[in-house]
């Protein structure tokens, strides 16, 4: 079923355009060849996986500031895997994770095809609880910015998805009203009930498909918004 009355749509960006978790995979792998650490990449992928989003969730929650999130992910992981590293070595780590992370800038499937196809009919925007530095690479780096009229990210608001700080402030920079707004992101903590709580319509991406709400427009696949707009 089509969404009418729609003018403008704001995408999340991570996970839901821009592969983070095969981008970070590889810049794990850059990184730990640069500084001689020799370690199976998929052992610690395992145990980084679910305490980065532990992390991200605290880090969400005002509960951690950024610099300790940095540190404190790869640290745990690192214990949770019996290498002891010195402190020192996991910060530089982790400001080398943040350095390469923008040189991988893999899409998921049809990004270019949906936002191409969208942007004639619509004023695309991004709304990400992303670091500002790091947000504005990607999107420069994979070579979609220029399908984005407005860039919000959770730094210059000073509060994260799902605060309505966030998608208000959002709004108000790209001049769109929410009853012709849609939010479309990964996240249905942070992207779907944030955008809902403010009277946004939404559309889940999950590319596993999990079954939320039978009530909720979702897809598994970027090129499916086609059935929606």
């Amino acid at each position: 079923m089509k969404i009418n009355g729609i003018t403008d749509i704001f995408f999340d960006l991570d996970h839901t355009l821009w592969d983070f978790d095969k981008n970070s995979a590889l810049t794990f792998e850059k990184i730990f060849n640069l500084n001689n650490i020799n370690i199976n990449i998929n052992d610690f992928l395992h145990h980084y996986v679910p305490i980065n989003l532990k992390y991200w969730r605290l880090y969400r929650e005002d509960k951690i500031e950024k610099e300790a999130l940095r540190f404190a992910r790869l640290n745990e992981t690192f214990l949770a895997i019996n290498l002891k590293l010195e402190k020192d070595l996991i910060i530089k780590l982790s400001e080398d994770y943040i350095s390469h992370l923008s040189s991988f800038n893999y899409l998921f499937e049809n990004t270019f095809e949906i936002l191409d196809y969208l942007s004639i009919n619509y004023n695309l925007h991004i709304i990400t609880n992303g670091f500002e530095e790091v947000q504005q690479r990607k999107l420069v780096n994979s070579n979609i910015n220029k399908y984005f009229k407005t860039v919000t990210n959770s730094e210059m608001v000073g509060v994260k998805k799902p605060n309505p700080k966030i998608f208000n402030f959002a709004l108000d920079l790209a001049d769109a009203k929410v009853s012709q707004s849609l939010m479309i992101g990964d996240s249905y903590e942070a992207d779907i009930i944030g955008a809902k709580n403010i009277g946004m319509d939404v559309v889940f991406f999950d590319i596993n498909n999990r079954a939320i709400d039978s009530e909720l427009k979702q897809i598994d696949n970027l090129i499916q918004l086609k059935k929606y707009l």
